[in-house]
């Protein structure tokens, strides 16, 4: 009959610890995934349109070159299919 060594026993440790530590993060992820969708929920049922709430948050995720550009770059594809006016000329 063969032991496990103390490195194996050790390496054993470490990975349960991972595992365990792992799961811990997955259930409180789980956890903040509810709470935000019980606060979509309550938004929603003040009248907010929850897929314009989500473009915001991740609008707001953006930093402000990284958002100049891609709405530089919306306004021309819109602009490009005739989908906006446009500007004014002065």
């Amino acid at each position: 009959m063969t032991y496990p060594s103390n490195t194996d026993s050790v390496a054993q440790d470490q990975l349960r610890a991972f595992i365990e530590r792992i799961e811990r993060m997955e259930e409180e992820k789980a956890a903040i995934a509810a709470d935000i969708k019980e606060i979509y929920a309550e938004a929603k049922g003040n009248g907010f349109d929850t897929k314009i709430l989500r473009m915001v948050v991740r609008i707001r995720k953006q930093d402000a070159n990284e958002r100049m550009e891609q709405q530089a770059l919306l306004d021309m594809y819109l602009g490009a299919l005739g989908m906006v006016e446009a500007p004014p000329e002065y």
